[in-house]
């Protein structure tokens, strides 16, 4: 075999080895730092560009909004309010997985593979951007540079065709392995440097500063909710406070990361079928009269039973004068709201023109909206599901007829009208307690603006017995009830304790249990109590 001098010179440095030799773990390790390098670099121009986006967040939204609804519900039954956490990890789980392959491909000698499977990837991602509300070139440039990044990194560390071997087949030349290892600890390290900088440097963007600056106009006395709600507290352990705290009220929405809406770029456009149309900054919403009322929201993913309900004390604008100002044209039935994510909201008109305190609302339990509940100014609708009536961060409305549009939950299999159904809650005791004496049963109904009569209780089927309710400032709200069981002369063992309510309507809460597609839950909450 004939030395070539020259060619060793040039390779000096870089090991030669049969096509075969790269091991999985080499690919495995050159498609995870390329990876890394992509989404940390990514990251980083998310940070410094206002307007810019994640990669992974446009995928995920994507994959929200195309996944069946059986999965959704699924997902919310098994995560609650983490879901969103969980697909942000399945998401980066799909992209290290499709980056390990790519390595090994790198690795293996099929580099042209590995730069289409890339740009692929990549291109996925920006078309991702391309779909969601109000793209922009900004937008995309984290998935461009993050992508350009990834195949920078193999091009620099993947093995390349050599010269013909001694075996007579062809060698693979790249970075002996103290050189791949000096590569990863460092292309590794910047990745994570990029990633965390990104983040860190992203909160500038966060609006919690100018959510503290922002002060409430003040609501006047005849307007005002109750101040002191202790009188709508039955004082029993264990039921769910009358008030939920914002940090702890459910969220659900297809949000994947939370919108960040500063009040300066904020407004509300009203149009469709009306005669005037409306443009609305935040401050005009703060200059108008304002209405401050308890109102519970529940969501028709809730299971029977479930936690996915709340009541909070909201503060805004009454909607229906909104809308009286704008002039409803005939033939306005659905008010389509949007969200600066795209996601789009029917409600039925009578809903909001009937007498009932919907509003635009930009405060919660006496503080301006959360971001993860709406900041600036969401919607709220005494009486209906939240997939019907509560759009957060609202910026466009539009009046139409009902066959002219389907908001995003419809062609997905829901009811066009989610009126919330009449329901009751078992708080305390949990299922499966060991209980003697006296069994303070207690926990919350809700029949949202119908208004909860009674609720009753009964145990092993028998007959229906009366717990007491608390008081409430309006039929928009939950009640807390109690029911106390003297169990000294019930048989020892285990019982099946029910409850039900009963609307203001007369209207008993179905028995027949029903899943929660396609207009929400419906059956007897039931727990097991063993009496000892």
């Amino acid at each position: 075999m004939v030395d070539h001098p020259a060619e060793d010179d040039r390779l000096r440095g870089r090991f030669k080895s049969d096509a075969s030799a790269p091991s999985l773990s080499h690919g495995l390790g050159l498609g995870l730092l390329a990876t890394a390098a992509g989404l940390g670099v990514a990251e980083l121009v998310v940070g410094l560009v206002e307007g810019s986006s994640s990669p992974v967040v446009p995928v995920g939204q994507e994959f929200i909004d195309y996944t069946p609804a059986w999965l959704k519900n699924w997902a919310i039954e098994q995560f609650g309010t983490d879901d969103k956490a969980v697909l942000v990890a399945g998401a980066l789980v799909v992209i290290v997985f499709l980056g390990g392959i790519i390595g090994v491909l790198a690795a293996r000698g099929a580099k042209r593979t590995a730069y289409g499977l890339t740009i692929a990837v990549g291109l996925v991602g920006a078309w991702a951007v391309a779909v969601r509300p109000e793209p922009t070139f900004t937008k995309l440039l984290p998935t461009l540079i993050g992508t350009a990044v990834s195949l920078g990194v193999l091009w620099w560390l993947a093995p390349r065709r050599g010269p013909v071997g001694t075996a007579g087949g062809p060698t693979m030349i790249g970075p002996d392995r103290r050189q791949f290892l000096q590569g990863v600890i460092g292309i590794g390290s910047i990745a994570a440097i990029t990633g965390g900088l990104g983040w860190s440097i992203r909160r500038r963007f966060e609006i919690d500063r100018e959510r503290s600056e922002v002060v409430l106009p003040t609501v006047s006395p005849d307007q005002a909710a109750p101040a002191a709600i202790d009188e709508f507290s039955l004082g029993v352990e264990g039921i769910e406070s009358f008030v939920v705290p914002n940090d702890r009220f459910y969220r659900i929405d297809t949000a994947l990361v939370v919108p960040q809406v500063a009040i300066d770029s904020w407004k509300l456009n009203i149009d469709g079928l009306v005669n005037n149309p409306i443009e609305l900054t935040f401050q005009d919403l703060l200059d108008r009269p304002q209405i401050e009322r308890y109102i519970t929201l529940s969501c028709v993913s809730n299971q029977v039973g479930g936690n996915l309900v709340g009541n909070a004390l909201w503060q805004g604008v009454r909607f229906a004068d909104i809308l009286n100002e704008a002039g409803l044209k005939d033939g306005a039935e659905q008010v389509v709201s949007r969200s600066v994510d795209g996601w789009t909201c029917g409600s039925p008109i009578e809903a909001i023109m009937d007498g009932r305190d919907a509003m635009l609302a930009i405060a919660m339990n006496g503080e301006p909206l959360p971001a993860d509940h709406g900041y600036p100014v969401r919607i709220v609708v005494p009486g209906l599901f939240g997939y019907v009536s509560a759009t957060k961060w609202v910026t466009d409305i539009q009046l139409t007829r009902w066959e002219d549009f389907d908001a995003y939950w419809v062609p997905r299999g829901w009811s066009k009208r989610g009126p919330v159904k009449t329901m009751a809650r078992i708080d305390t005791p949990r299922s499966g307690a060991k209980r003697e004496g006296t069994v303070a049963i207690g926990g919350v109904a809700w029949a949202v603006h119908r208004g909860v009569e009674a609720v009753e209780v009964r145990v092993d089927a028998g007959e229906w017995r009366q717990a007491e309710l608390g008081s409430v400032p309006s039929v928009d709200t939950w009640v807390q009830w109690v029911y106390q069981w003297d169990t000294s002369d019930v048989e020892r063992g285990d019982h099946a304790i029910e409850v039900r309510a009963i609307d203001g309507d007369g209207d008993p809460q179905p028995e027949e249990p029903k899943a929660v597609a396609p207009n929400g839950a419906q059956g007897y909450h039931r727990i097991i109590l063993d009496i000892s």
